[in-house]
């Protein structure tokens, strides 16, 4: 069952987001549940605990070998010299 819902957002992102609805043939209000049922499926599984950016980004540097408070030492060395 469908019911509405008012929502006060900037109006910026509200036209943008349409723009961005008409352009994938979906509605606005298509897009918010989508946008929230994510959210909460993602909350019931417990991965609540990192954005989904942090899980989308991980993994994609590889820092090993890095030296990392060899680095923060030059680094405060050389900002306070």
């Amino acid at each position: 069952m469908n019911t509405k819902l008012t929502l006060s957002l900037d109006k910026d992102i509200i036209e943008r987001s349409k723009i961005y609805a008409r352009e994938h043939n979906v509605s606005l209000s298509s897009l918010v549940e989508n946008l929230l049922l994510r959210i909460i499926s993602e909350y019931k599984e417990g991965n609540d605990r990192k954005g989904s950016i942090v899980r989308e980004l991980s993994g994609i540097v590889n820092l090993e070998g890095v030296d990392y408070k060899a680095d923060h030492v030059k680094y405060l060395e050389e900002k306070y010299q």
